[in-house]
């Protein structure tokens, strides 16, 4: 009798089982987590790219006309080469630099938030919207006609 209470609280049938059936879940989940955060940061990284891609551009620009449509355009060129889609893309300009006399130090930023839907980040189906945001800032050619 001793010995059948020994093998039964001994035995280890079905350990390796009962093992996967906890480990499995538990690195699917990390892993899972891991791939979110690595599609968010894909996605900030986009932004960011268009932001200072975009601000370059504005800065090469004559005037605030062209620093906003090449800005624009830009970091909508950016962020579909890095097929990121938003919902909503607002481009804005900050052209004050242009109002600053030829021969004083300027500069344009660009700020570029992108509305995005967490279904076509992560997981198709998924509900709720994410807002990415980022903010550059890019010097005007200190002795070139601004106007």
């Amino acid at each position: 009798m001793i010995t059948l209470v020994r093998r039964l609280l001994t035995d280890e049938a079905g350990a390796v089982t009962v093992e996967m059936a906890i480990y499995v879940p538990i690195a699917a989940l990390i892993a899972c987590l891991l791939w979110a955060y690595g599609a968010t940061a894909s996605a900030d990284s986009a932004v960011l790219h268009a932001a200072l891609d975009a601000a370059r551009a504005a800065s090469h620009a004559r005037n605030t006309a062209h620093a906003q449509a090449d800005a624009s355009l830009v970091a909508q060129q950016i962020l579909h080469e890095h097929n990121l889609r938003c919902r909503a893309l607002t481009v804005t300009v900050d052209t004050a630099g242009f109002a600053v006399p030829v021969g004083q130090p300027a500069q344009v930023g660009v700020e570029v938030t992108c509305l995005i839907t967490l279904a076509d980040l992560y997981v198709p189906g998924l509900p709720g919207e994410k807002t990415l945001h980022a903010h550059q800032i890019s010097a005007l050619d200190t002795y070139r006609t601004r106007t």
